[in-house]
């Protein structure tokens, strides 16, 4: 049974969903089941993947890493998210930008997500 907001990959294409109305059955995509991507929540390599929130002028900013993660082709934070009581918003980062999001929000309880291309779903602790 799949839960409202979990992600999942195909290990053949590379295909990324995420779950929006939570169901029965078993997600598959190449003739294949979809890996379900589990969040980590503690750095342990020399890479800092752990999202940071911050207030900012203009609402949230969520920085990947207290160390900046690298923004490489072949390494490189796709997106990162927030889940809020009032709404999710995510953003899609590029390869030699930086690796955070700035969001014109103003909530509490907010819980941040980033997926890095190798080393996959991360969140907020």
């Amino acid at each position: 049974m799949t839960i409202q907001r979990q992600n999942y990959r195909c290990n053949i294409c590379g295909n990324i969903i995420e779950v929006l109305h939570a169901g029965k059955g078993e997600l598959v995509c190449c003739g294949q089941p979809m890996e379900l991507l589990q969040e980590k929540t503690a750095d342990t390599g020399m890479e800092k993947h752990v999202p940071i929130v911050e207030t900012s002028a203009k609402g949230i900013k969520v920085k990947v890493g207290d160390v900046p993660h690298p923004m490489e082709e072949k390494h490189h934070i796709q997106w990162v998210e927030v889940i809020t009581d009032s709404g999710d918003y995510r953003q899609f980062l590029k390869p030699g930008g930086k690796p955070e999001a700035e969001f014109q929000i103003r909530a509490q309880n907010i819980v941040a997500r980033e997926y890095c291309n190798i080393h996959g779903l991360w969140k907020s602790k």
